[in-house]
């Protein structure tokens, strides 16, 4: 192998393939990043046997081939090399080359009969979706997947395909976020779920522009970015039927800014530890106040201008979840449903957003 390519272009792919690869792995060849070089492309593929992603660049291929090379060091070199044509050639014993200016390295790699081969995708069902709508809808989930190990089917977001929609929904089994997108063709009945680590990847892949093709197999799915292609294994199992768990739309709605809402929630999570995470919200009829008492630290409380016309409450939430919706929440003034202190509070967004919340006891 014996290509000439610009700098630029191999960091960035680079850096875009590199993020699936384990420092923990008992296999050194999942330490590599492959590399091929054919039809004036060069082709960077990595792996942890459970994810994929392969981004290919054009280049200068004077003779092609193909070997696979420690991805940290790799990338390591590439990144302090002078900003000029990089020629890489590979030598015998599995090793290659590398020059830019007057930098010269030499780097052992393993050869690409040990890297293992990434599933492929025949004739399959597929759906075309505008990459910057699947970021937004990732986006809007993603921190609602659980880490949680003992539940692996959580640890994932659900992807649904019926008629021309597009749903995605995540839970931990303490919160819930659904988002529903029509798509452009009627698209196969099919559910899916998709690893946490997928997701990940997928959302630092994922433009504003351009489409993105989601391609099924019987326990595999495939996210064609532009140059860049990720296939993941999915999660075997029954997904929990969240539709069950989401209450039905109440009129005890509160009325509140978002802005304010979030600043005075991280506000009073600054008073919260790990064995006291609730704060409290007394929601009352123009008003609500955040507060958060403990006896080891202080106290805080802020009141918020709100509108509500049900019953006086007071409800105790972790924080963090509340924060992690009011982020990414598109509106400004927002709609809350609180159901009372022992059952979910809600925000949904006309009939394309659903977050629910579990509260915490008060102490």
């Amino acid at each position: 192998m014996k290509i000439k390519i610009l700098k630029t272009d191999l960091v960035r792919n680079i850096q875009g393939v590199q993020n699936v690869i384990s420092s923990r792995t008992n296999l050194p060849i999942l330490s590599n990043i492959l590399i091929e070089a054919k039809d004036n492309q060069v082709k960077l593929t990595s792996t942890d046997l459970d994810i994929g992603i392969t981004s290919t660049v054009m280049a200068e291929v004077d003779e092609e081939g193909a070997i696979t090379v420690p991805a940290k060091r790799f990338n390591d070199i590439v990144k302090e090399l002078p900003d000029q044509d990089i020629l890489i050639s590979t030598m015998k014993n599995n090793s290659i080359t590398i020059k830019c200016g007057k930098c010269f390295f030499k780097i052992l790699g393993l050869p690409k009969e040990d890297f293992p081969k990434l599933p492929v995708f025949e004739e399959q069902p597929y759906i075309t979706v505008e990459q910057s709508v699947l970021k937004n809808m990732l986006n809007m989930i993603c921190f609602s997947m659980s880490h949680d190990e003992t539940r692996y089917v959580l640890n994932g977001a659900l992807f649904m395909f019926k008629d021309k929609h597009f749903i995605i929904v995540a839970t931990d089994g303490k919160r819930l976020s659904l988002i529903k997108k029509e798509i452009q063709k009627e698209a196969p009945d099919r559910s899916i779920i998709v690893p946490s680590k997928t997701i990940y990847e997928l959302s630092r892949a994922l433009k504003e522009e351009g489409n993105v093709n989601i391609v099924f197999s019987e326990n595999q799915v495939r996210f064609e970015i532009g140059n860049i292609v990720i296939v993941s294994r999915l999660i075997e199992g029954e997904y929990p039927n969240y539709e069950q768990v989401i209450p039905k739309e109440t009129k005890e709605k509160m009325t509140i800014q978002r802005e304010q809402f979030l600043l005075g929630v991280k506000r009073a999570a600054l008073l919260t530890t790990q064995d006291s995470q609730a704060i409290k919200m007394d929601i009352l009829k123009n008003k609500t106040v955040i507060s958060k008492s403990n006896p080891n630290i202080g106290e805080a409380k802020e009141e918020i201008d709100t509108v509500y016309k049900g019953p006086e409450t007071a409800v105790g939430f972790n924080p963090n979840y509340l924060i992690d919706v009011l982020k990414v929440m598109p509106k400004d003034d927002l709609e809350v449903e609180i159901l009372g202190p022992d059952k979910p509070a809600v925000i949904r967004i006309e009939d394309w957003y659903v977050y629910l919340v579990l509260p915490m006891q008060l102490a």
